[in-house]
């Protein structure tokens, strides 16, 4: 995953990072995601081609049910589908778990991202304009799809309870 990562780190706007994470760093945040969220691997033949996770949008309780995804593939393999995958396999497993509404934050410009986050459903509500620095000033985008329905959330379900029913929830 780090071998996808760090050129987006060090040759691209769209990560905010400015140095390149660590091994232990990267460890310690997939598994401080892995503790709320889902995060999945497409591999083929024992590499891994992307990958895609999320994370609550913001800290307080309020916000459990809102999430921010992340997919990165392999620039070799863009095109072939794979973070449509990802996509919509995390989308299955989070509103499985009760997710409501799913964001995406783009570093702008970024035609390829919109596009594919255009062709998912996902709508454009917000530009941030020159939020960060790297190199330039950079705007964002704020992107939500939203899961149909205004009712009172129920609790938003462990992630223990997301492993147990895997593969019966990509299978749905």
């Amino acid at each position: 995953m780090l071998e996808i990562y760090n050129p987006i780190v060090t040759d691209s706007h769209t990560s905010f990072e400015f140095e390149n994470p660590s091994i232990e760093e990267f460890g310690l945040r997939l598994h401080k995601y892995l503790e709320e969220l889902p995060w999945i691997v497409y591999e083929e033949n024992g590499r891994v081609l992307g990958y895609a996770y999320a994370v609550q949008v913001r800290g307080r309780v309020a916000y459990s049910w809102s999430a921010e995804l992340s997919v990165y593939v392999r620039p070799e393999n863009f095109g072939q589908g794979i973070g449509k995958l990802l996509y919509t396999a995390l989308m299955k497993l989070l509103k499985y778990q009760g997710i409501k509404n799913y964001y995406a934050v783009i570093a702008l410009p970024n035609d390829t991202s919109e596009e594919f986050h255009h062709s998912l459903g996902f709508e454009k509500i917000a530009v941030f304009q020159k939020i960060g620095y790297k190199r330039r000033w950079i705007d964002i985008a704020w992107y939500l799809l939203r899961e149909s329905g205004d009712e009172a959330p129920e609790r938003r379900l462990p992630m223990t309870q997301v492993i147990e029913n895997f593969s019966g929830i990509l299978k749905s």
